[in-house]
């Protein structure tokens, strides 16, 4: 079947002259960031006069053309990026003249206040290995108390979001996900797809082709995929025939895109930013068509550590909507709340993307990442047991996603449950009844606390998670009217980690190496979302199960049998779980386990083992 073209986007965007821009991502006219977060003056605007001061708006500045400067008496040049990467097929659709602009000029404006917020994460981090916890903010206190404001809510098509199915964006599972029956699928960008140049600009293509009705694969066993929705016997309550509404996950503020260079107006050169790349040729090629459609450009955003970063996203939906002559609020945003951090901040958050948002994500597994990443050299205390201990019922956890309902009731948002790892094995019956009672009594807690929706990663639990929330929901589609005031919840409460309890042990130990070196060979060979031991591992599961292994190193964990974790000990199981791993030709198991080595077992804890293992090997 041949595939058509993409067609651009309406016209050529028109320029906005909401101000001169004077460095790498900063601005200074409307809604400028030219700081850590910070605008000028009392509040950005969508006009086109600039803020000075008071919030009160000057006259219109004259329009500038992108890329025109007023520096005075030194050169500039055009903004603008390069493509370094290889060019496959149809990748001239996605990435057109027009799109790159749109790109460059996102870059411009808004890679230096990336820059600034990516320093400020490092800082954090140094204030939390020195002792100081994270904490409700003081000066935000008065966001917190007012209790006027609400967000945006959900866009058209997102009213229902019981059950949304997560997955990467290759041809072959986007069709399985747009046939699964689920109300939303999270199109994943990130932590489920392997970052390769292809995965990256194919996945682009995968869904400009769905949004257009043209996606299609044919498998190398000939079997065809087509989009035909969700199945004509299912009775859990998808109509037969619909496809769900695509809520698009990109990456997070400290990946890169190799494969694109940005050139500022110095000729400074620089790897972009990955979350502007992802989001703006996707809100470029599809938000009009969205539209049309009676839907709208939807993301999740992931990793946010501050309300400062929500500050940015928010600044850029506001340029993006005025640039492509979107309406105002056209973009929604659910946001990932999978940091420590964020769980300190979840109100301000919101407040800053009242306007586009639309809820927030109980993201469990980047969350006890987080967790352990922050409070790994601060002692015992913060010493988690092995993995399988660590539940969403143990207290901390527990105050984590209550607080979680609580503050998104409050403000007219959807709280969005997270994703259970369990999966059904469709030729192992005794693993599939297991998985379903997992999933049922993970997805029954979330209903019963106040849930408006959970993930899943398999079109087969659907059903079982669907159950759930009807029983609780009924013909409702959320229970925003459930403000959990019975829920008070203390930084004490979020930081009480010992409260997990547990053992460490040998198996559990085994179970983080052997998981991170099969789920990081899958990655380096492309594959971001990888079925390991019947669960569903992707980066976040591997971040939780290096960083243990790091950690119980460096505080010399006791296990269960009283002996000693050290760097020798792990080491030796590393080499026998290594020599215990199926081997194939062409595999990266060699290489997976040098980015073990260097992610677990070296006295430096990288942040992500994701930023070195792309530099070196994608």
């Amino acid at each position: 079947m041949t595939t058509p073209p993409l067609s651009t986007a309406p016209g050529t965007a028109h320029r906005v002259s909401t101000g001169s821009t004077t460095g790498t991502g900063s601005t200074t006219g409307t809604g400028s960031t030219t700081g850590t977060g910070s605008t000028t003056g009392t509040g950005s605007t969508t006009g086109t006069g600039s803020t000075t001061g008071t919030g009160t708006p000057s006259a219109p500045r004259p329009a500038r053309a992108f890329g025109e400067t007023s520096t005075g008496s030194f050169a500039t040049i055009r903004p603008h990026l390069e493509i370094t990467g290889e060019l496959g097929d149809r990748y001239d659709e996605i990435l057109t003249p027009a799109a790159l602009e749109f790109l460059a000029e996102l870059h411009d404006r808004f890679a230096g206040t990336r820059h600034d917020l990516l320093a400020a994460r490092l800082q954090s981090r140094v204030h939390a290995a020195n002792g100081r916890d994270p904490r409700f903010l003081p000066e935000t206190a008065h966001i917190r108390n007012d209790p006027t404001w609400r967000v945006a809510g959900p866009g058209p098509g997102l009213q229902n979001r019981r059950v949304e199915i997560t997955g990467p964006t290759d041809r072959k599972m986007a069709i399985n996900a747009l046939n699964s029956g689920a109300n939303v699928w999270l199109a994943d960008q990130e932590d489920a797809t392997s970052p390769t140049w292809a995965n990256v600009i194919e996945g682009q293509l995968t869904l400009a082709d769905a949004i257009r009705g043209a996606l299609t694969y044919d498998g190398p066993d000939g079997k065809a995929y087509r989009v035909t929705g969700a199945p004509s016997d299912r009775v859990d309550g998808a109509r037969p025939g619909t496809t769900p509404t695509i809520v698009m996950r990109p990456r997070g503020w400290h990946l890169v895109e190799k494969n694109l260079t940005f050139v500022d107006r110095a000729n400074r050169r620089m790897p972009a930013s990955g979350s502007l790349v992802d989001f703006g040729l996707y809100a470029f090629h599809n938000a009009h068509r969205l539209i049309d459609q009676g839907s709208g450009p939807y993301f999740y955003l992931p990793k946010l550590e501050s309300h400062l970063e929500a500050r940015l996203w928010n600044d850029i939906f506001s340029h993006t909507e005025d640039h492509l002559d979107l309406g105002h609020g056209s973009i929604r945003a659910t946001v990932l709340i999978e940091t420590i951090q964020a769980a300190f901040e979840m109100e301000e958050i919101l407040y800053e993307l009242r306007d586009h948002c639309a809820g927030l994500n109980a993201g469990r597994w980047d969350y006890i990442f987080s967790i352990i990443k922050t409070f790994r050299a601060r002692g015992r205390r913060f010493v988690l047991p092995d993995r399988r201990e660590i539940t969403m019922t143990v207290p901390f956890m527990r105050s984590y996603t209550e607080l979680l309902v609580a503050t998104c009731h409050r403000r007219g948002a959807y709280a969005i449950g997270g994703m259970s790892a369990f999966i059904p094995n469709r030729r192992d019956p005794a693993v599939t009844q297991r998985a379903l009672e997992q999933v049922a009594a993970d997805k029954r807690r979330e209903a019963r606390d106040g849930f408006d929706g959970t993930w899943v990663a398999h079109p087969d639990l659907i059903p079982t998670a669907r159950a759930e929330f009807d029983a609780v929901l009924g013909d409702r589609p959320h229970q925003l009217e459930r403000t959990r005031e019975d829920v008070h919840v203390t930084a004490a409460d979020l930081l009480d980690v010992a409260s997990a309890g547990g053992q460490i042990t040998e198996a559990g130990v085994r179970d983080n190496v052997r998981i991170a070196l099969r789920y990081i060979e899958s990655w380096l060979r492309g594959v971001g979302a990888a079925a390991i031991d019947n669960l569903m591992e992707d980066a976040a599961t591997a971040e939780i199960s290096r960083s243990q292994v790091w950690q119980w190193i460096h505080e010399n964990s006791a296990l269960a049998d009283g002996r000693r974790i050290d760097a020798e000990w792990v080491a030796g199981l590393v080499t026998e779980e290594m020599a215990a791993l199926p081997r194939t030709p062409g595999d990266r198991f060699d290489d997976a386990l040098e980015v073990f080595r260097a992610s677990a077992l070296e006295p430096e804890f990288p942040t992500f083992l994701t930023v070195a293992a792309y530099a070196r090997y994608l």
